[in-house]
């Protein structure tokens, strides 16, 4: 098991958008992977839960991967969060 925490950086947090990206990027990976909020875990290849978490920016989350690639897939996933997506002027998710 494979355990990073990060920052949500852009401003609206993981609204519907975002969070798209999120479970889309999570599902090109074997590992199974959760996203945790304030001990709440959800599986974070679904979007209904990953909305449900209610991620806002300037949230601290964990992401927790278990598997044959959890090491990549959590990492991919941070560098997806922190970027911010294009909310803070990354044109690369449009």
């Amino acid at each position: 098991m494979y355990t990073k925490e990060c920052l949500v950086k852009n401003q609206v947090g993981l609204h519907a958008r975002p969070a798209t990206y999120f479970i889309q990027k999570a599902n090109e990976f074997k590992a199974s992977i959760w996203v945790e909020k304030d001990e709440r875990r959800v599986n974070a290849k679904s979007l209904l839960g990953v909305l449900s978490l209610g991620i806002v920016g300037g949230t601290g989350i964990k992401i927790i991967a278990d598997g044959s690639d959890e090491e990549v897939a959590a990492e991919a996933l941070y560098n997806l969060i922190t970027s911010g997506f294009d909310e803070t002027g990354d044109s690369s998710f449009k």
